[in-house]
């Protein structure tokens, strides 16, 4: 086990360079030391794993200074400023909480937790604690997102009236025991890959006022594929999907009243779109190719919203999140489909 001693320093003697400690060592906990590479305000100073070679190694790959056989001596370095929480859905919302008990800053991967109930608890506590705390949607924060809501606010295709987005992939392997196909590790495709389209169609167009949606199960009881209509107060719609069991366009279409917005594939991975404005037939192709692997432009915003000691992020604010998963949940109700633990 190595310890953490050291005081915990201000941000103005560290430069402004946040000190990053990931909790897991699974492949988004790379993807996300991964793009810390080519984070300006931030760099991975520690990692920590329920095993001391898991976390020894992972520290060895992307040079960290420091690990942790333990996630709670992780959450008790005095010297990390904010943790990525990198663990399995079910353990989200407990590894959150005591991160921020321990007065981290924590940005937590999608989705936030397995339900409603987790998520006001995180939110509780990180308020209760004065502590900034996000979910970790990573596909709003590259530029092309921003350039997409800059196109939304200057009205550039008028009102939104159908949104189409979906998200779905054929698993190299199917292990029914792994975490995409158990139900006691949340598995399934809403959580997993849905809630991308779920969290666009929230950021374009808000919470819906109804819905509809339908799902097939799968052999260990997990939803392989759900269709979700969203409907709003303005008529608009949303038809999203998702899958476990076969590749998607995944790709994004937002038609308007004065025009369309494609966000090419993949939706989720935003780089490339098209704008066509109806009164010119005119199509103009504007790309945003990511520095880094995407998930730098998600650790910048959050390393700047600590220096600015914000406490919520106004791209991915914790009543959205809330509003999101309450929604998740209710489409589950509807299906009749509920974890073994809850």
């Amino acid at each position: 086990m190595i310890a953490c001693y050291l005081k915990n320093a201000s941000l103005n003697s560290m430069k402004d360079q946040i000190k990053w400690g990931i909790l897991g060592t699974g492949r988004i906990a790379r993807a996300f030391a991964e793009g810390l590479n080519n984070a300006s305000n931030g760099y991975l100073y520690a990692v920590g794993s329920r095993s001391q070679n898991s976390a020894q190694l992972f520290a060895k790959e992307w040079n960290a200074p420091h690990f942790f056989d333990s996630y709670n001596e992780l959450a008790r370095c005095q010297e990390i400023d904010a943790v990525y929480i990198a663990t399995p859905h079910t353990e989200h919302a407990q590894n959150a909480i005591k991160c921020i008990e321990n007065r981290k800053a924590v940005l937590c991967e999608k989705p936030f937790a397995v339900n409603a109930n987790q998520v006001e608890e995180m939110i509780k506590k990180a308020k209760e604690k004065n502590i900034l705390l996000m979910e970790g949607m990573w596909s709003r924060f590259p530029p092309l997102m921003d350039q997409v809501r800059n196109l939304l606010a200057n009205n550039e295709i008028g009102e939104i009236r159908t949104i189409h987005a979906d998200f779905g992939f054929r698993p190299v392997e199917r292990n029914l025991d792994g975490r995409l196909f158990n139900p006691n590790l949340a598995g399934g495709s809403l959580l997993d890959v849905g809630i991308y389209p779920v969290s666009l169609s929230f950021m374009l167009n808000g919470k819906p006022t109804s819905f509809l949606s339908d799902w097939t199960k799968g052999e260990t009881g997990v939803d392989e594929q759900a269709s979700i209509i969203f409907k709003y107060r303005n008529g608009s719609m949303a038809l999203l999907h998702s899958s476990i069991q076969s590749d998607t366009a995944q790709e994004a279409f937002i038609s308007g009243t004065k025009g369309t917005i494609r966000i090419h594939k993949q939706c989720w991975k935003p780089q490339t779109l098209t704008l066509t404005k109806w009164e010119t037939g005119v199509s103009k192709k504007i790309e945003y190719p990511f520095v880094g692997n995407g998930f730098n432009y998600e650790a910048e915003h959050f390393g700047q919203l600590i220096i600015e000691n914000k406490k919520e992020s106004p791209i991915m604010p914790l009543g959205e999140s809330l509003e999101i998963i309450k929604t998740l949940d209710e489409i589950r109700s509807k299906w009749g489909f509920s974890y073994p633990f809850e």
